[in-house]
């Protein structure tokens, strides 16, 4: 992918897997709060989260989120029947992505991620 704009640091991280144990709202904001904090990204805004709360499709249930950064955002994308995650990190500041990979894997208590920064 070309860079379009060198001059602006961006810091992508997807980071997906499988959770383990309940999942609902209240969780899905403290992961957004605790990984911003375990970064040391600073959050400015409330964040916002959705469920489709039974309309559309079995296999799209779950939590759409968002929490927005000083310098950027993180989102967290849930599918509960399936039990997946898919979280994306997205950064103008300079943040590790192993503390990230291993602080995301250890909240949701994943066996295994992938991960890919970009």
């Amino acid at each position: 992918m070309k860079d379009l704009a060198p001059e602006i640091t961006r810091i992508r991280l997807l980071i997906e897997g499988f959770y383990s144990g309940d999942m609902d709202d209240a969780r899905v904001v403290r992961y957004l709060f605790a990984v911003a904090d375990e970064l040391g990204l600073k959050v400015y805004g409330r964040p916002t989260i959705h469920s489709p709360a039974g309309a559309g499709s079995e296999h799209n249930q779950g939590f759409d989120a968002f929490i927005p950064l000083i310098d950027s955002g993180i989102c967290v994308y849930i599918w509960s029947l399936q039990r997946f995650f898919s979280a994306l990190i997205y950064s103008c500041k300079p943040f590790d992505v192993d503390v990230a990979c291993k602080f995301t894997q250890a909240y949701f208590g994943a066996h295994e991620i992938e991960h890919s920064a970009f």
